[in-house]
């Protein structure tokens, strides 16, 4: 098994912004860093507006959380430093970081603006050892760059992850799978990667509040709780993540909607009522180009402004509405759950790997059965896709005819759904 690093930067944003206030601080003016005083980024001071994106260690002294309004900052610390975001500046930050670490190895995916994994496999021979070079790349970047990252190491990646999440800033930290039961067991459940507040009240009921009480869990009682997100943290409590460093990230293109919500969403049953909406008209669009989608994927953007994607790829072509919903909402539920159940300002659904329809009338009755696998049963539910197929027909032509807001679902008709035929959204 290779060796993977997990970089990530120290308070990204904030280490940003003061990277970009020293360089531009006059030669006879007092040069202040504002990672060393109590300084948040995001918001607006006078019209106590906006959410905390990024803060100090000086700010987190006095009780400050990463997401919070900033009124309730400005109370906690009324004299703290404001500053507003730069998100262009802090993606070419983010583009200097990712072409220095290439510099190392090419073997390098990025998963956010602020951090990625670097399969150290191919530069083994060059160092006498993966903490050496996980130093080395430490350094490099404070040096040239001028902000921190702390580097985690480890066999399997969300250990890497895990070991980055340590003692901050400028740290180096190993989490091998033979260290989990030593190092990450006795941490609270809610340190573990992809255990959001929903998975964490569960597992609190269930009398589980360490990574190690989930580890030596029974397997089928969390997915009994959980589902398959049960399995999902069982497994990486245990140190088992079988995924790779994706070094090949393809451009998705295909037939997609988007929306830019009117308010930050944080209610589930809100947020899938979105995701339908997309849904049906991402498949509306498909049937109308006469076209089926392989690949479907859900985007994120959270109200700090992060975002996430997450996609899956079926055995076969589907332009139907409701089963692009099921998936987009389970799509949508692992992201939420990783990312900690934090507010939704931006949502969208994408297909890709499209083909003419047709294809499914060439399909043998075999196609369309749909093997249901578990421990306790095997069956086999055969979905009438035909049946799916006239139902969409049929609602495309009374849309077509009549126009698009004459014929909605049931669960769309409460008020407080978005209305997205006057809403800011995008085509793809």
């Amino acid at each position: 098994m290779g060796i993977i690093f997990h970089i990530d930067v120290n308070s990204a944003y904030l280490s940003w912004t003061a990277v970009k206030l020293l360089k531009e601080a006059a030669k006879d003016e007092k040069k202040i860093d504002i990672r060393n005083i109590p300084a948040i980024i995001g918001g607006d001071r006078e019209k106590r507006h906006g959410i905390v994106l990024a803060k100090s260690i000086s700010a987190k002294k006095f009780g400050i959380v990463t997401g919070e309004p900033i009124a309730n900052a400005l109370q906690k610390c009324p004299n703290i430093l404001i500053v507003p975001p730069e998100h262009g500046y802090y993606n070419e930050q983010s583009h200097k970081l990712m072409n220095l670490l290439r510099t190392f190895t090419p073997d390098i995916e990025q998963v956010s603006v602020d951090e990625c994994y670097m399969d150290f496999s191919g530069i083994q021979n060059e160092y006498p050892s993966p903490l050496a070079c996980a130093y080395k790349i430490k350094d490099t970047v404070k040096e040239k760059l001028g902000f921190t990252v702390n580097v985690g190491i480890s066999d399997v990646k969300v250990l890497a992850k895990m070991a980055s999440d340590f003692t901050k800033p400028d740290k180096v930290h190993t989490l091998y799978r033979r260290e989990i039961k030593e190092k990450m067991w006795q941490l609270p459940v809610e340190e573990l990667y992809m255990a959001g507040k929903s998975s964490v009240n569960t597992l609190h009921k269930l009398g589980i509040y360490n990574i190690g009480q989930l580890a030596t869990s029974p397997e089928y009682i969390l997915e009994a709780h959980l589902k398959k997100h049960g399995k999902i943290l069982w497994e990486y409590a245990n140190g088992i993540d079988k995924s790779v460093v994706n070094t090949k990230r393809e451009e998705l293109k295909g037939v997609g909607n988007s929306i830019t919500l009117p308010y930050d969403l944080d209610n589930m049953e809100e947020i899938e009522k979105i995701l339908l909406q997309l849904s049906e008209k991402v498949a509306g669009r498909l049937r109308k180009g006469k076209q089926m989608a392989k690949t479907v994927a859900v985007e994120v953007k959270y109200n700090d402004f992060i975002k996430a994607s997450r996609q899956t790829t079926l055995d076969r072509c589907t332009d139907s509405g409701t089963e692009i919903y099921q998936l987009s909402k389970e799509l949508f539920r692992e992201l939420w759950e990783k990312d900690g159940n934090k507010s939704v300002r931006l949502l969208g659904i994408r297909t890709a790997n499209l083909e003419e329809q047709g294809a499914l009338e060439q399909m043998s009755i075999m196609d369309i059965m749909v093997q249901t696998t578990n421990k306790q049963q095997n069956a086999t539910t055969n979905i009438s896709r035909e049946k799916m197929q006239k139902l969409d027909k049929a609602l495309d032509a009374i849309k077509n005819k009549y126009g698009e807001d004459k014929i909605k679902r049931a669960s769309l008709l409460a008020e407080q759904t978005v209305d997205m035929k006057n809403k800011k959204y995008y085509e793809e």
